[in-house]
């Protein structure tokens, strides 16, 4: 039997460590890949020491010397996106053992959920419990809208479709007011309505962008009158606002109304999070200036800050966040940084347009931190939930997801 003294121990640990380093940075090659592999197998210890490794606490310390704290989550996921589109990385996927890598980012630092699609064991099975999936396909949402127009007529808008018209036009997956204003009379309003598994982005007459996410409702003028008040209305769901500045429009504010609270602004970029399906309205404040009222009182917010608005008493609360992970969603991600199940839950089910429900009761207040992508099958989200321990097994029947 081969030997090690404590030093030769010390050496074979950083190579071991550098090949898992190399391994969840995509950087190391296959014979590389093989060499661990082999350590993972050779010993039911390495096993132990490699699952030890990538747990936070350590994956933190370890790869905050190769990445920097602050901007590192949202970089590592663009690497990785890179990489998947080359021939090599395709040849890798199609000839090797190895077919991913599953990576979720928690809190200031990494905790890398591995699992590998080809082969059906994973490297680590921390799960004792089988997916069961019977014949429903259920797929990511998209760029869709409904656009109601003020006759009351709808058309459809969605990816490769295009259309014009004397106001606006659309390529499927953007919606583009003419840039006019009109100096008085009726105020003519057109509604966008994004559904379960949509998204998408319109550009007002007055230049202001909004992102509208999955299952949302926006009311907003055709054209705005000239030297008035620009009122919007977020009627339910998720928007983000980059506001056209007054000093462009003859001082004329901006308004966003939404149910029991009115915001107003003055050239800026916010977040509003209203959903017919939850209790609180949140407002989030990227730069700018915005003062939010509501049953009498006001509350102004500067950049950073995040207002709460509870439905139930109309009490208002601000806190301090961390704003890119608010606006992940426009960036293609799911954020889910201390996020219970239940509310991970209601987030999946509007981008996938399906209903998910708990077998197990307790596992609704289970917490899980992480960045996912939005783009990824729902079985990639599911299984990554598997291999970070937050549920044990899941079952997709009939369009309906089961979680045990």
């Amino acid at each position: 039997m081969m030997r090690f003294n404590n030093r030769s121990k010390r050496i074979m640990t950083e190579k071991i460590q550098n090949l898992i380093v190399k391994y969840l940075t995509r950087e190391a090659s296959i014979s590389e890949l093989d060499e661990l592999s082999q350590w993972i197998d050779n010993n039911p210890m390495n096993r132990t020491e490699f699952k030890k490794f990538i747990q936070v606490d350590h994956a933190v310390n370890f790869n905050l010397k190769k990445f920097d704290a602050v901007n590192s989550k949202l970089q590592l996921i663009e690497f990785i996106e890179r990489e998947k589109r080359t021939l090599r990385f395709r040849k890798f996927l199609n000839y090797t053992k190895y077919a991913a890598i599953l990576i979720v980012l928690l809190g200031i630092g990494y905790f890398f959920n591995i699992g590998f699609l080809e082969n059906k064991s994973p490297l680590i099975n921390t799960n004792d419990g089988e997916p069961l999936v019977n014949n429903a396909e259920i797929i990511p949402g998209s760029d869709k809208a409904t656009l109601t127009l003020e006759d009351g007529s709808t058309i459809e808008l969605e990816k490769g479709k295009a259309i014009q018209t004397e106001k606006m036009k659309s390529n499927g997956q953007e919606l583009v007011y003419n840039n006019s204003n009109v100096s008085g009379g009726e105020i003519k309003s057109n509604y966008l309505t994004i559904p379960r598994g949509g998204q998408f982005h319109v550009q007002l007459s007055d230049g202001t962008l909004v992102w509208l996410n999955s299952e949302s409702q926006l009311k907003y003028p055709v054209s705005f009158i000239e030297g008035e008040p620009r009122i919007v209305e977020l009627i339910y769901g998720e928007a983000y606002f980059e506001v056209s500045p007054s000093t462009e429009h003859k001082g004329s504010s901006f308004k966003v109304l939404n149910k029991s609270q009115e915001i107003e602004v003055l050239g800026t970029q916010f977040n509003i999070k209203a959903y017919k399906d939850e209790t609180n309205i949140y407002t989030t404040l990227v730069e700018g200036k915005v003062a939010v009222s509501s049953s009498g009182s006001e509350q102004v917010l500067k950049p950073n800050q995040q207002l709460n608005l509870n439905l139930e008493d109309l009490s208002m609360s601000v806190m301090k966040v961390n704003v890119k992970y608010e606006l992940a969603w426009r960036d293609g991600l799911f954020s889910f940084k201390g996020k219970s199940l239940e509310e991970i839950a209601r987030v999946l089910s509007r981008w996938y347009d399906v209903e998910i429900q708990f077998l197990t009761p307790e596992l609704k207040v289970v917490k899980f931190n992480g960045v996912l992508r939005k783009k990824d099958s729902i079985e990639e989200i599911l299984n990554i939930l598997i291999n970070s321990n937050s549920i044990k097994a899941y079952e997709i029947e009939s369009g309906r997801i089961l979680i045990k």
